[in-house]
């Protein structure tokens, strides 16, 4: 028996922003699902309106498994994740060693198929991955707030922030612009 699939379904049950009061709960899952989403719509507006060469393909898949660790881990909040150069060290070896673990619950023969998807190299498309995961962060925090939540204040100014950092990226600036303002209607002002 091989026990991958069975083990990373349970990313529906890690709950996201665990320090946080929040208006709806999310999970690893749907976060997943999300970021490949907005992944894949940031590689196609880059290989169509701006002449990339990104694998739309693997990018989707990668932000399908990119937090695939949080099985073993669970979720780490931010605040934490990144309280100091060390800590973060730590949690990344930690993160590596989770995705080893996982692989080993596959077949020896599909292992070299899902290793680069678990423990990628860096390279464009797993940067538009990052970026897709603070999009979504944002917009999370966007959702939030936009249902009065004031625990998400703090948050939504510091995704805000480090999401500045790429929108000299034509990719992510059309996305912005384009897409990220929908977020802050209602399903009722979302159909006119």
């Amino acid at each position: 028996m091989n026990h991958f699939f069975a083990y990373i379904s349970r990313l529906r049950l890690i709950r996201r922003w665990g320090l946080m009061r929040n208006s709806y709960e999310e999970n690893t899952q749907e976060h997943s699902w999300q970021v490949a989403v907005v992944a894949h719509a940031l590689a196609v507006i880059k290989n169509r309106l701006y002449g990339g060469q990104i694998d739309e393909g693997r990018v989707a898949a990668l932000a399908l498994y990119h937090d695939v660790s949080e099985t073993v881990t669970g979720d780490l909040p931010t605040p934490v994740k990144y309280a100091n150069p060390e800590i973060e060290r730590v949690f990344h070896a930690l993160e590596a060693g989770a995705a080893d673990e996982l692989l080993a619950k596959l077949p020896a023969e599909l292992q070299p198929e899902y290793r680069p998807l678990l423990l990628p190299e860096a390279s464009e498309e797993t940067l538009l991955v990052h970026i897709a995961d603070k999009l979504c962060a944002y917009l999370k925090c966007v959702d939030e707030v936009g249902a009065g939540n004031r625990e998400f204040q703090v948050a939504y100014q510091a995704t805000e922030a480090k999401l500045a950092q790429y929108r000299e990226r034509p990719e992510v600036a059309y996305f912005m612009e384009h897409f990220v303002p929908s977020f802050k209607l209602t399903l009722d002002e979302l159909k006119k």
